[in-house]
């Protein structure tokens, strides 16, 4: 393990880099500010390195913007519909953030934190951060005590494990928001890109404010449907209100397979670079977002990024389950622990 200097946070407390590297040369590195994924770099087919995820190179550019590139969202990732929601007969309200909704639970997120370093194995290149979230904090009930650990395994594998503990019945819904780019992270835009989901279903929203409907549509005969490996860009301008609702893709999908347990769920693919992604995770949903709203910025090394320039799949329950009886339920019992896992795994063709 290396560690450097990431910047300070706003009240000047050190932010640290870690990176590890396995027997492959692929290099993960990772901060505690916001327990976040910072750069990921794997070979493509040729053997060249290259860093797959968007992110940039201060500690402060992260504090100063809100793509939340790479980043550890909790206590709910997504949306809450009117950001407010009903636990043991009684109303919490968030922040409103995202037109009249609540959005990764911000905008005082975990991912603007700084995380402790607990447990650290260098031998199975492990970090652990660790945050105390008390109860009411964004308005959410309960003292919650979160851990996430990333480990860089041997067969190229990035693994998140999520573990946490409320003292109160609250919301759990952690997710990790990194944008990938499988030619590299300055390589423009990703529509080109191939992407397959292991999903018969999505969740269609109401409107450009992306609260799910209720329902659980079939995504055959849409563009939506994903389950034979497809370029990112073939359907997302279709003549389609779902897509002109978000500006493209950035829909919750019903991942196949119980949930619990751990499965594929999704491959992605560059043709140029012979990169190829596969994502298990032990979620019910996975929201696959083609980075529309990306603005343009800088990003590492001075690398200008616009939009869909990433993208993302992030492991969850549905957005707004918290406040829809028929999706899989995101409250976790006081006492009771919280553990999830998603993993992201490279390789070559």
């Amino acid at each position: 393990m290396k560690k450097q200097s990431f910047g300070t946070t706003k009240d000047g407390r050190e932010i640290t880099l870690y990176s590890f590297t396995n027997r492959n040369n692929v290099t993960m590195a990772v901060t505690d500010l916001g327990a976040t994924l910072v750069s990921l770099t794997v070979p493509d087919r040729s053997g060249k390195l290259l860093d797959v995820v968007l992110g940039y190179d201060t500690a402060q550019e992260y504090l100063d913007h809100d793509s939340f590139f790479g980043t550890v969202i909790g206590r709910s990732g997504n949306r809450i519909d009117k950001a407010k929601f009903t636990i043991n007969g009684k109303e919490y309200h968030l922040a409103v953030n995202d037109n009249e909704n609540n959005l990764h639970s911000g905008p005082d997120g975990y991912e603007q934190r700084k995380w402790t370093v607990g447990a650290v194995d260098e031998a199975k290149n492990s970090i652990c951060f660790e945050l105390d979230s008390p109860d009411r904090d964004q308005g959410y009930p309960g003292n919650f005590h979160i851990a996430v650990t990333y480990t860089l395994t041997d067969e190229n594998e990035v693994v998140l494990h999520y573990e946490g503990k409320s003292d109160a019945d609250t919301v759990a819904n952690m997710t990790n928001h990194s944008y990938f780019n499988l030619a590299g992270h300055d390589s423009g835009i990703i529509e080109g890109q191939l992407l397959q989901l292991n999903a018969q279903a999505y969740t269609p929203v109401r409107d450009h404010q992306a609260i799910p409907t209720g329902e659980l549509a079939p995504v055959e005969g849409t563009p939506f449907d994903f389950r034979v490996m497809k370029p990112i860009g073939r359907d997302i301008n279709a003549d389609c209100e779902q897509l002109r609702f978000v500006g493209g893709y950035d829909h919750n999908f019903v991942c196949d397979g119980p949930a619990g347990e751990l499965r594929k769920v999704a491959e992605a693919h560059c043709e140029t670079t012979g990169i190829t992604m596969e994502v298990f995770t032990d979620c019910c949903g996975i929201q696959f977002y083609a980075g529309n709203s990306i603005v343009p910025q800088t990003g590492k090394g001075g690398v200008s990024y616009i939009k869909r320039s990433g993208f993302c799949l992030e492991s969850q329950f549905y957005p707004n389950a918290i406040n829809e009886p028929g999706f899989p339920s995101p409250i976790l019992k006081a006492g009771e622990p919280y553990e999830t896992k998603t993993s992201y795994k490279f390789s070559v063709k």
